[in-house]
């Protein structure tokens, strides 16, 4: 019964070989003969596709549509946005050959695709009434990363980047920090993530980007995940392609830009947030399967069936698992797979006049009666799961969130135990970097809305500009 979890480290003993444990056993992804990629096997797939629908249904609401880029950038038109392509460049693939041509001018696999759409925009926007543009794509991306880790890092990335083109700065901004909330929803709501929400600083920033905004989140052994951004590109790409409209005034003027985007990441936040030592743990908004049911002994298919019409009455999705696996390891198996409710029926249980649901969360098993109003019951039972996987990853970020006061704050807590650390900085890229000798603790976000803890900077002493928080990142 218990090989499958006899099989997952202790994510207390070694959290890295903890989270690769729990990504093999509950057949998320298989590992291939392609260095730094991934398969995403159907269960991983179908809580991606989870995401997808929901973050696409809310977009569409929003007024974006959905387009397709080429996979491929041409070098002269990467290089036409200087600061981009310096941030890109150590991460590119390039392809130098066509069949057995040699190419004219190199292409790379897209790392992102600002180029592109700015190259489209250029072509499309001449007046006012054109505007504003608002696109979002669903693709792959490729990015040559030194070390990968699945969901975390890999060479070839599933996300969505939306890009979109105002007319005014005051329209751009409102949009860059609109889908920055979407996100920010969207992790809070259905990942049950509490995450904290920023400005990077300059040195963090995406390259190219006058502003950068970022969903920040942090994963049980206190090492944050930076699960989504929001950019704000003033006119910057703009002007490098030549972009202009006519405005209502009769005048050409340039365009402000946005992008913003999330990947396969937040599957890796999702598991490092709430899983455990027996498998993974799902909240219920977000889960492919909300219940699996669980056959014990023979003579109650009828009774099966009836709970089986009454959740997929009441769009509860399940499965059963009517194997001829022993309970035991049924239960293992549905505890690795991180089913939020079990539901388990045996012919003396029906006889006797209960069943009993367990949550996956708490392990907790909790017994109702047979001819009960199942659906309402399983439904309330998925709502409190929910608010309590928030509500257990709000209170551990919370201890492990320390206020420092100078440097010799800093190294006791990381030495101690990493989490997210929160003090004053100066604004001074020195500064930042001597932060990161330090355990390679590293910016995460400006707060600009909280109050200050301190007047002087954490580092150098000298007046603070800005309430930080700092950790160390996957």
């Amino acid at each position: 019964m218990d090989n499958q979890v006899k099989d997952i480290t202790s994510r207390d003993v070694d959290f890295a070989k903890w989270y690769t444990d729990v990504v093999k056993k509950a057949d998320l992804v298989d590992y291939t003969n392609v260095k730094g990629s991934m398969v995403i096997r159907p269960y991983g797939y179908a809580i991606w596709e989870n995401m997808q629908s929901i973050l696409d249904k809310e977009f569409k609401r929003l007024g974006h549509e959905n387009v397709q880029m080429p996979m491929f950038i041409p070098e002269s038109l990467l290089n036409v946005e200087k600061d981009h392509v310096e941030g890109f460049a150590p991460e590119v693939a390039w392809v130098t050959y066509g069949g057995k041509e040699k190419l004219d001018e190199r292409m790379c696999v897209r790392p992102t695709s600002e180029t592109l759409f700015c190259d489209h925009f250029k072509k499309i926007v001449k007046s006012y009434r054109d505007l504003p543009v608002l696109y979002n794509q669903w693709c792959t991306i490729v990015r040559w990363e030194k070390t990968t880790r699945p969901f975390l890092r890999s060479r070839e990335i599933l996300w969505q980047e939306g890009h979109t083109l105002h007319a005014t700065s005051e329209e751009a901004m409102a949009e860059t920090l609109r889908m920055l909330h979407v996100y920010e929803d969207f992790q809070r709501n259905y990942l049950a993530m509490p995450v904290i929400v920023g400005r990077k600083t300059e040195k963090e920033k995406f390259a190219g980007a006058e502003a950068t905004y970022t969903i920040e989140a942090m994963m049980y052994d206190g090492v944050a995940l930076q699960n989504g951004t929001s950019h704000y590109f003033g006119t910057g790409f703009a002007h490098a392609f030549g972009i202009e409209f006519l405005d209502k005034d009769n005048k050409l003027k340039t365009p402000f830009q946005t992008s913003w985007g999330c990947t396969t990441r937040m599957i890796g936040g999702l598991i490092m947030t709430h899983s455990d030592d027996r498998g993974l743990v799902l909240p219920p908004k977000i889960a492919p399967t909300k219940v699996i049911v669980i056959p014990i002994g023979k003579d109650i298919d009828e009774y099966i069936d009836k709970v089986l019409d009454v959740l997929n009455k009441n769009d509860i999705t399940n499965k059963v698992d009517r194997s001829d696996k022993t309970p035991g390891f049924k239960f293992a198996e549905a505890e690795v797979k991180g089913y939020p409710v079990r539901i388990e029926v045996g012919a003396r249980d029906i006889k006797n006049g209960h069943i009993t649901l367990v949550r996956r969360d708490t392990r907790e098993k909790i017994t109702c009666e047979a001819d009960s109003d199942i659906a309402s019951t399983v439904s309330d039972l998925l709502d409190t799961i929910q608010k309590d996987m928030y509500q257990r990853a709000l209170e551990r970020r919370e201890k492990l969130t320390f206020e420092a006061h100078n440097l010799d704050d800093v190294r006791k807590i990381m030495d101690t135990q990493p989490g997210f650390i929160k003090a004053m900085w100066c604004g001074d890229e020195a500064c930042e970097l001597k932060m990161k000798e330090i355990k390679g603790t590293k910016s995460r976000c400006i707060l600009e809305d909280e109050k200050k803890i301190d007047d002087k900077c954490v580092v150098c002493g000298k007046d603070a500009k800005h309430l930080v928080v700092w950790g160390i990142q996957y």
